[in-house]
């Protein structure tokens, strides 16, 4: 019997398998960098072990630290969670050769499927060698690890060099492994997995369907199971293809075999030797605790010949520290409050006040509904978002609320090019118009009170806020009766709670301050102050840091002087394990270049300046 269980991992995952350990009685134990030192994953263990460093290949990539760790705490087991070393042979025969339980199934399994070349070989597939024109579009991709990292769509032959030395790098910083390969781009199919359960008695058991299709950089933003409308023989063809995967290696444990599934036929792409990160929505279908099953599969008790029945349908969606309208920029801050309705499962690694920052996955937390119809489910974790209480940085949150309700999503009929098709409308801002006046005047309640009869109006008070990227400007004014504004009746102004009549209709507003930080329900506003700063100007062509990060490369040859071409990569930041690339707006002259490889960056800082061609230098002189 397992008593006390190291989690090689942190965050989300690492809070999830806590909680099924603490239900069983078994004792946890974390692991944690420097830059986790007070995360909620550290917190909630029983006992937490030090990794020094932040960068994962000094922390989480070592497995040697983490093995010692378990055997200093006097853990017996091993859970690897998701990502880093969960997909590492290596890791796990030194978790075995330590004595201790690893919880996944054997390493040589774990070999055979986790290099993704090696994975397709074994299903008889080969990828792509020497890519010619007639092979495009192709997908550079990791052969190692998952979510997303180290994958690049490539549509011309010019484009096949830098992407794979993207991927390479970014594979690399996520799993420790640089390996890449290439095979066809399938447009627009669904992607669709199995999620598989087995024995060391020889019982499989392939736990239905999930559409995984809504994805942004290849990684996946909202989950569903069963899949909808899939043919039953298509349903029954990819359980059978799951099952003769995991048979083929011997596997054990928890696992998933993913598809590409185009024109009514399932495309292999691989299988995942892990627990997946929507691995919820199977719990809730089919009334199961994964975590609990893999614990119980590794102290050798055997499943039941057949699963559990599937009940309802279940959908979860990401919530990521992001701006998709910013090509998925990644957000740092403070998260002051994160709560959703009661009804809806959140896991979550992170607690009320936690800092987000620059070195791991901008995943905040899952939010995950159960119905006993797909509609049902929809409108239940749509519903909940909407509502959830999220202070911090900016969030995806507008765009899984909109992806949710969109006919596309509803009817069943999404793709992998969901986004590519609708990600312009999904995130183009919808202000509420109110909201700024419920910001100024719940700041204004009890500021100014008259002293006596007064025969002249208040003069009008002014503020001003940045909502959705854009500054707005706000009036009203204090009357012998209270707060007013123009087109609207305030029935109540507090600091907390704004009540605003409009045409006969009233609205309730939440009101929440944190310094600059406004949130007015599920608006994030940002007071500014009255008189813009002047100097606050930056030149034309000026290229700023999006986001926290570190630069990791500079266009080879790049200097001051250079002639650039619109689009042109220039500078490629690396934040929260991915790479963003940043680009010349217009063709012109590179002005000023201050960036430079291994330069840590803050948002709004300054990286370089293209003069577009249209625009002349001042000649200093006088006409």
């Amino acid at each position: 019997m397992i008593q006390t269980l190291l989690v090689a991992n942190r965050g989300e995952i690492a809070c999830r398998i806590f909680r099924t350990c603490s239900d069983l009685g078994i004792r946890t134990v974390a692991v944690y960098s420097d830059a986790d030192e007070h995360a909620l994953h550290t917190r909630r263990a029983d006992a937490a072990v030090r990794l020094p460093g932040a960068a994962p290949a000094d922390t989480y990539l070592r497995g040697d630290l983490i093995v010692k760790a378990a055997l200093a705490a006097g853990a017996d087991a091993v859970h690897p969670g998701y990502g880093f070393l969960s997909e590492n042979p290596d890791f796990a025969r030194a978790v075995l050769d330590a004595g201790l339980t690893w919880i996944g199934p054997p390493p040589e399994a774990i070999e055979a499927m986790a290099s993704k070349t090696r994975a397709k070989r074994l299903m008889g597939l080969e990828p792509l060698g020497e890519v010619t024109q007639g092979d495009l579009p192709v997908l550079v991709k990791a052969a190692a690890g998952g979510g997303g990292r180290g994958m690049r769509i490539v549509r011309r032959l010019d484009e096949l060099r830098d992407a794979l030395e993207g991927a390479r790098a970014e594979a690399a910083s996520a799993f420790g492994d640089g390996e890449v390969f290439m095979e066809p781009y399938i447009e627009n199919g669904r992607h669709i997995e199995v999620q598989i359960l087995a024995d060391t008695h020889g019982t499989v058991w392939p736990l239905g369907t999930r559409d995984c299709s809504l994805q942004r950089r290849h990684q996946k933003v909202i989950e569903e199971a069963p899949a909808p409308g899939l043919p039953e023989r298509l349903a029954r063809e990819l359980r059978t293809l799951a099952e003769r995967a995991a048979r083929a290696v011997s596997y054990v444990g928890a696992g998933t075999v993913e598809f590409l599934v185009a024109e009514g036929r399932a495309h292999f792409l691989e299988m995942n030797t892990r627990l997946q990160v929507e691995h919820p929505v199977t719990e809730a279908v089919f009334g199961l605790d994964l975590v609990a099953e893999q614990l119980r599969v590794a102290e050798g008790h055997a499943l039941e010949k057949d699963p559990p029945s599937p009940r309802g349908h279940a959908i979860e969606a990401r919530l990521y520290a992001e701006d998709p309208a910013r090509d998925w920029a990644p957000q740092t801050g403070t998260l002051h409050r994160l709560a959703v309705p009661s009804g809806v499962r959140l896991d979550t690694g992170y607690g009320d006040g936690d800092p987000i920052g620059v070195h791991y996955d901008p995943m905040l937390a899952k939010a995950v509904a159960h119905a006993p119809t797909r509609a049902e489910a929809v409108r239940r974790l749509a519903g909940a978002l909407e509502s959830a209480v999220i202070h911090g940085p900016a969030t995806n949150r507008d765009l899984l609320v909109r992806s949710l309700r969109h006919e596309e999503f509803t009817s069943g009929r999404m793709d992998t090019g969901f986004y590519d098709r609708h990600l312009a409308a999904l995130t183009t801002p919808a202000p509420d118009p109110l909201a700024p006046l419920a910001a100024a005047l719940a700041d204004a309640h009890g500021r100014s009170r008259f002293g006596g009869w007064r025969n002249v109006p208040s003069q009008d008070q002014v503020k001003r806020y940045e909502a959705a990227g854009e500054e707005t400007e706000v009036r009203y004014r204090h009357t012998r009766g209270g707060l007013a504004a123009d087109g609207v009746r305030v029935v109540r102004a507090d600091p907390g709670a704004v009540v605003l009549e409009v045409d006969g209709v009233r609205r309730e507003f939440a009101v929440t301050r944190y310094g600059d930080e406004v949130y007015v329900n599920a608006e994030r506003l940002i007071a500014l102050p009255r008189f813009p700063d002047p100097t606050a100007q930056l030149a034309p062509g000026s290229l700023v840091a999006p986001m926290p990060g570190t630069v990791v490369r500079v266009a080879e040859g790049l200097t001051e002087g250079a002639t650039v071409t619109a689009g042109q990569p220039l500078i490629w930041l690396e934040a929260m394990k991915m790479q963003h690339q940043i680009s010349a707006p217009a063709a012109g002259t590179l002005t000023s270049l201050h960036a430079e490889p291994g330069q840590q960056v803050q948002p709004g800082l300054l990286l370089a300046v293209v003069q577009p061609t249209h625009i002349q230098p001042a000649s200093g002189g006088i006409a």
